[in-house]
């Protein structure tokens, strides 16, 4: 504000002004540490060597593979796969051969998750590097099929009030608040909820986001002082102010979740700023320097609102000015970015149909109401490709439910339950 009484904006100020209200929101007590990557979930496609199927006997054991010690083990069917190999010191899980494609057969048959102390001690390249070695290493005809990556912002400073999630706008139709995180384990996807509060919108297997109390989550995992190191190490993140961590103050997350599904869409959607090719990318040390722009991305379609239609400003200096550290140049400012949705055309797209119309036969058959046969529909592993189909469409969620209420109602009406 000058002289005259004037409200100037700054691009990097830490007031925000409501002019409908006339007041100020302080921002300058804010302190970010760090925005960085904490998941990549690199997918492979191939033929599994037969000498890396031979590691796993009837019991998990130590074994070499690549030059490197692992874990080996049989895991569940819920995690898509049937083996895996660990090295929690190297921070890599390598989950292997896929429980929908026969083991003989060229398929999805390898995920590599890397774990945040790993991503942290490499660059792009290298972690790349590292993850097509081992690739390679256990699969014949190997091919890189896109990367899964989580985007964490920690701060201190502000604190989500308690109607955040009611203040939460966005398209997602999935919001949970839970008490707090006692355990979260990377590897197996797996949440263990007790003290705190922490919040959730939208689905695993699109685009996510969660809020929640870093420094319980830590503590919870014997991870705190690996994380305080960190937070220290990245102070200089505000220039201003050289020694922002507070280890007295609870450590906040924002973080974006993106399904390789999604990361697909903006590699096919997104160009470089003067050319009609897309960026194209399949690897996280390609996506790397397109960071930025998801994370602008995340936080346009998840808002927190501070009234109707007006954002919190927290919500727009995060966003804003906010850079994600990669090691890599930014390629935000060069590349307009767009999420291209693939909709399945002719036979593919038939069978959609197709799938959707037989479900409500055999919802209409069961006496099963819109409702619940939504929720079915939406439990499946194929309803992302259902979803995607209809969104081509112009079709929301809630068009999607409403199509499958009337014709239920239409199909129970005409032909009755029983036929």
């Amino acid at each position: 504000m000058d002289a005259t009484g004037t409200v100037n904006e700054d691009p990097k100020g830490r007031f925000f002004f409501d002019q409908k209200l006339g007041r100020f929101t302080d921002l300058s007590g804010v302190r970010l540490l760090r925005c960085g990557v904490d998941t990549v979930r690199q997918h492979y496609e191939g033929l599994l060597r037969p000498s890396l199927l031979a590691l796993f006997g009837d019991k998990p054991g130590m074994v070499t593979f690549a030059g490197y010690r692992f874990h080996a083990s049989r895991v569940g069917r819920d995690s898509g796969y049937q083996f895996k190999l660990q090295n929690a010191d190297l921070g890599l899980i390598l989950l292997l051969k896929n429980f929908n494609r026969k083991i003989d057969q060229i398929g999805p048959h390898l995920k590599i998750e890397v774990s945040p102390h790993a991503i942290a001690g490499r660059s792009p390249e290298r972690l790349q590097d590292q993850l097509d070695h081992l690739a390679a290493a256990a699969m014949e005809h190997c091919q890189r099929k896109q990367c899964a990556v989580h985007i964490a912002l920690d701060f201190q400073g502000w604190t989500p009030p308690d109607d955040f999630s009611a203040r939460m706008h966005c398209k997602a139709t999935t919001r949970r608040a839970f008490d707090g995180i006692s355990r979260v384990e990377w590897a197996d996807k797996a949440a263990v909820y007790g003290r705190g509060q922490s919040y959730m919108f939208g689905s695993a297997g699109a685009c996510q986001f969660a809020l929640y109390n870093k420094t319980a989550q830590a503590r919870s995992i014997d991870k705190l002082d690996w994380w305080e190191r960190e937070w220290r190490q990245n102070d200089s993140f505000d220039l201003g102010d050289p020694a922002n961590y507070d280890p007295q103050q609870p450590v906040w997350r924002a973080e974006l979740r993106f399904h390789h599904s999604v990361v697909q869409q903006f590699a096919d959607g997104s160009c470089i700023l003067g050319s009609a090719d897309s960026i194209d990318t399949d690897s996280y040390a390609g996506l790397a320097p397109h960071l930025d722009g998801l994370w602008r991305y995340g936080l346009t379609n998840f808002n927190a609102l501070s009234r109707p239609g007006i954002i919190e400003p927290f919500w727009t200096f995060i966003r804003d000015d906010v850079r994600v550290d990669t090691g890599v140049d930014s390629l935000v400012d060069q590349t307009e970015y767009k999420r291209q949705y693939k909709t399945a055309r002719g036979f593919s797209g038939k069978n959609v149909d197709l799938a959707v119309g037989n479900l409500v036969t055999l919802l209409a058959r069961q006496g099963v109401g819109a409702k619940k046969g939504f929720e079915a529909l939406k439990s499946l592993p194929v309803w992302p490709v259902i979803r995607d189909h209809y969104h081509a469409r112009d079709m929301s969620e809630r068009d999607i439910y409403l199509q499958i209420r009337e014709r239920l109602e239409e199909r129970t009406v005409r032909w009755g339950r029983a036929v």
